[in-house]
């Protein structure tokens, strides 16, 4: 990149304007639902879409040379015409200071910690729900709602430690469960799913818990992308959801 896309600073810029964000997304339908989900969501708005590296320079410099540069970018890292980090790296590089959330199923230590020391401040594994993403939103305008408090002056300890707490769900640091579920049957469930597809009341019958208790764990492995629902047809009555571990790409 020869010349910086325009800079937006870390914080909100004047008050009541919304959070511009560019989707970064090559597959046109999950491209579309992320669109679809930033436009709900308050305090936020679509500044444009673009399905390869190449495409979101272009809508980057476009938006800064309108007078209307981007704030966020929900960046998919596997792209047709290069890797997001190495975009990511061209935009710093650039001077751009906006935010960065990656949007990705690439779940490998490098990339996460290539992330990190790029300035990603959120980083959101495929598959999810909808829930979630809109989670990492609200938490990210909580962000710079923090960091805007302030005025623009220095910033003293407690300030960046609530800022930086405002990324992170309640016990997201500390790995702790959500409420009533327990590390060890968490774990049973991992394990019944990965020897072999299953439903939840196979899971039950496998870990010796109710259906409606197996439910809950496989859930909560399908909305933090460890595992993917898919129907199961067979016989004469309804479709079974049946959950897969998460396809890796």
């Amino acid at each position: 990149m020869t010349a910086p896309p325009g800079r937006a600073g870390p914080g909100p810029a004047a008050p009541g304007r919304d959070v511009r964000v560019l989707v970064v997304e090559d597959e046109p339908l999950v491209c579309a639902a992320h669109a679809q989900y930033v436009q709900s969501l308050p305090g936020f708005a679509l500044a444009g879409t673009a399905g390869a590296v190449r495409e979101a320079v272009a809508q980057l410099r476009a938006a800064a040379a309108a007078g209307a540069p981007v704030d966020l970018v929900l960046l998919d890292l596997d792209l047709p015409d290069g890797h997001g980090l190495d975009l990511v790296r061209s935009l710093r590089g650039a001077r751009w200071t906006g935010d960065v959330i990656a949007v990705t199923s690439t779940r490998d230590l490098a990339a996460v910690r290539s992330a990190v020391s790029l300035g990603v401040v959120q980083y959101l594994l495929k598959p999810f729900a909808r829930r979630s993403f809109e989670d990492k939103l609200v938490r990210y305008l909580d962000y710079r709602a923090q960091l805007a408090a302030d005025g623009g002056g220095p910033l003293g300890q407690d300030d960046v430690d609530r800022a930086l707490a405002a990324l992170r769900a309640p016990g997201e640091a500390s790995g702790a469960l959500p409420a009533g579920l327990v590390a060890e049957t968490l774990d049973a469930v991992r394990r019944a799913v990965a020897a072999a597809p299953s439903s939840a009341s196979e899971v039950a019958a496998g870990c010796g818990t109710s259906r409606v208790t197996a439910r809950r764990y496989l859930e909560h492995l399908t909305e933090v992308g460890e595992l993917e629902r898919h129907q199961r047809y067979g016989g004469t009555g309804r479709p079974e959801v049946e959950y897969r571990p998460a396809r890796r790409r």
